[in-house]
């Protein structure tokens, strides 16, 4: 808490609060037929975007977001890398990651999922409350639902690829079965 808040301080970003926004949690009941939704980090389960401000560490330094660590892949480049990593918002890290002026790694299209995979990953490693969130949606299916994008997300009308909705079930399984391990006789 304390780290996030710095950042929010030193990058000069709202707060946006941990508190579950409005959102019902889902019964753990094994309910894969339940739907979860999210998109905007201000909103339900909003805590799952790569725009919520989670500061992870990797690559031996802080990334105030998965998204700044993401987008900041997109290059070779250690300056340009080190531009996308400070720029002020999640926002203006995709902007930068997204610029067209700008050539991007020649293995971008292999390399993609993994870097988001690292990002997403060290996210829900560092902070137990957003284990804890992403466990209590059970065997949910989860979709980033948004008309914006159609790769990570699901084209607004699930007919998208969903790949960060599969991404966060996939490590939702790995902490459900590290869960399971340590505690053998819990459901």
């Amino acid at each position: 808490m304390i780290l996030r808040n710095f950042f929010r301080l030193f990058l000069g970003l709202t707060t946006v609060s941990c508190a579950h926004k409005a959102a019902t949690p889902v019964p753990a009941s094994g309910d894969a037929s339940a739907v979860i939704d999210f998109y905007s980090a201000r909103e339900a389960y909003g805590e799952f975007s790569n725009f919520a401000l989670y500061p992870i560490y990797l690559d031996g330094q802080w990334w105030p977001t998965s998204e700044h660590y993401y987008q900041a892949h997109k290059y070779e480049d250690p300056q340009l890398i080190e531009w996308v990593r400070l720029a002020p918002t999640p926002k203006e890290a995709a902007n930068r990651g997204r610029d067209t002026s700008v050539p991007k790694r020649a293995d971008w299209e292999q390399k993609k999922d993994e870097f988001m995979e690292i990002a997403v990953s060290a996210k829900f490693q560092r902070y137990p409350e957003l284990r804890d969130l992403l466990l209590s949606t059970g065997s949910a299916q989860i979709y980033e639902h948004t008309t914006k994008d159609c790769y990570w997300g699901d084209c607004g009308n699930r007919t998208g690829k969903n790949k960060l909705g599969l991404l966060l079930e996939k490590i939702r399984a790995q902490l459900q079965k590290e869960k399971s391990r340590v505690s053998p006789g819990s459901p």
